[in-house]
């Protein structure tokens, strides 16, 4: 995890103190920002870091098997279970299990698990004995979970218990100055792993990262870099390398005097032309005095149209 932006300073200071409990934590964020990052921060830096990390995404399991994933099952509880298998779960004893996309859990699973947070005990599927599991519980989501419970596709008592410390996580495009901070070490790894020799960015390189809105976080950061560091001919890299534009110049604003006199010169025109040079008239629309549309005239050399 790297970033010295206040929004990160705050994130450290609560991983902290939460890993010293036991508590459930529900980390929520964009995809990429690195859910599962934080998940494994607060595992390595707590009491049970000895103990395994046991990570499972809800959404890349079928429903119908992640059941069995999550809970295990006996011999011949179902076509296909030839012997008795342990769960997920169970795996995670003395540790830590993580649940990434925690909001994809189906409402009959969510019933079952939430059993599971408050007695710490299991069935295994097809099975009628009773297990004692000690593991810490983390869950990890980019969706709305309340949303999802005002529609009733999530239970509001699983929320409450699976949020007792709730861990949001910015988006990078909200961490001030960390763009360039991760970037940088980035590059160094990937120049180290594919074996390199990029020293960093060439000055539009720079202007390119810090001027995107990075919609997929770190994660698309990391498959930018990656790639331009493979693809790069020189030491340094480029927008081209990275696959970025090269933000556009921005044309420097006007002079505030400058724009008045423009303003003011093709309204006076505008008027004597709907007026066939009509003074009098033109100035009555103007709302200004017949004298003051002389001066104007004169100011800017405007010739009446004839």
């Amino acid at each position: 995890m790297i970033g010295t932006s206040r929004v990160m300073e705050a994130l450290y200071t609560t991983i902290r103190k939460v890993a010293t409990t036991d508590v459930p934590v529900l980390i929520t964020g964009e995809s990429g920002t690195g859910k599962e990052r934080v998940a494994r921060t607060i595992h390595q830096q707590s009491l049970r870091s000895a103990g395994p990390f046991i990570a499972i995404n809800c959404a890349a399991i079928p429903e119908n098997l992640l059941e069995s994933e999550l809970f295990g099952h006996e011999k011949g509880a179902f076509t296909g279970a030839h012997a008795q298998r342990k769960g997920r779960i169970e795996y995670a004893a003395g540790g830590t299990l993580f649940l990434d996309e925690i909001g994809e859990l189906g409402l009959g699973l969510q019933v079952k698990f939430l059993r599971f947070l408050q007695e710490k005990t299991l069935e295994r599927v097809g099975g009628r004995e009773t297990f004692h599991i000690d593991a810490r519980v983390i869950a990890a989501t980019n969706r709305d979970l309340k949303e999802k419970m005002t529609v009733g596709t999530f239970r509001e008592d699983l929320f409450y218990r699976l949020s007792v410390v709730s861990i949001p996580i910015p988006p990078l495009r909200e961490r001030d100055g960390d763009i360039l901070l991760v970037a940088r070490a980035l590059i160094s790894r990937f120049s180290d792993e594919i074996g390199k020799k990029i020293k960093g960015l060439t000055p539009e390189g720079v202007e390119a990262l810090t001027h995107y809105a990075w919609p997929g976080n770190v994660r698309e950061m990391e498959n930018k870099i990656r790639r331009a560091v493979v693809m790069a001919d020189g030491a340094l890299l480029t927008p081209a390398d990275l696959e970025l534009a090269t933000p556009m110049a921005i044309s420097p604003l006007p002079r505030l005097k400058a724009a008045r006199e423009q303003v003011e010169r093709e309204l006076v025109e505008s008027a004597l032309a709907r007026f066939a040079g009509n003074v009098t008239q033109a100035a009555t629309a103007l709302g200004i005095s017949r004298q003051a549309l002389h001066d104007i005239l004169i100011k800017y050399q405007i010739e009446r149209p004839s």
